[in-house]
């Protein structure tokens, strides 16, 4: 699987109807349809806003008034055939007053993205894992400061007796990143699994 290093966008015409294609690399739900909200503002007086949303754990696909399964599907169709993943497709679409038919808007909506990922950097995604990492307040900055050079981010914090920090690093790193905390910390943090 791959996912886009940056947005991109494209814009083709077809029979006075204008298809503005916007690809943008996101991680939830949430933060797509902050994106979609923003695209509505930008074009306002667009006709429909296509979307296709593949997270994980996580999809929508909306035609958003095109008739069913000619603009969505076909994003869809073209995001698999690339093997993308924590994306948002957005098809914008001005009415040229020509009706393209069934077919025809299948090969538009298809096109428009293909033009849009024709500029697309990709990378492959790195399965992450979360964690929560509990230590005391003394000790936060310095975990911080651990995390941010071992490339792991924190994504939050909650403040009771001691300080529980979400992690996230590579799936694949996982334990070694905790075993290099525990010591860089000599062992004041202590990770929690689901079941502590």
């Amino acid at each position: 699987m791959f996912q886009l290093v940056a947005p991109v966008m494209a814009e083709i015409d077809i029979k006075k109807s204008r298809f503005i294609a916007c690809l943008y690399p996101v991680q939830s739900r949430d933060e797509a349809m902050l994106q979609l909200a923003a695209l509505r503002r930008q074009w306002p007086d667009a006709r429909h806003y296509c979307a296709v949303l593949l997270v994980s754990g996580d999809s929508m696909l909306d035609d958003d008034g095109e008739p069913s399964g000619t603009a969505a599907r076909p994003i869809y169709n073209v995001l698999m055939h690339k093997q993308l993943h924590n994306v948002l497709a957005v098809v914008v679409r001005y009415f040229g007053g020509i009706k393209l038919g069934a077919g025809g808007l299948v090969r538009a909506y298809t096109q428009a993205v293909n033009a849009a990922l024709q500029t697309a950097q990709l990378q492959p995604v790195v399965p992450r894992q979360s964690c929560l990492a509990r230590v005391g307040f003394a000790s936060e900055s310095r975990l911080r400061h651990c995390c941010a050079e071992l490339a792991i981010s924190v994504d939050a914090a909650a403040y009771g007796e001691q300080v529980v920090l979400t992690l996230s690093m590579p799936l694949a790193q996982s334990q070694a990143l905790q075993t290099r905390l525990h010591d860089l910390l000599a062992g004041e943090v202590y990770f929690m699994t689901d079941e502590s």
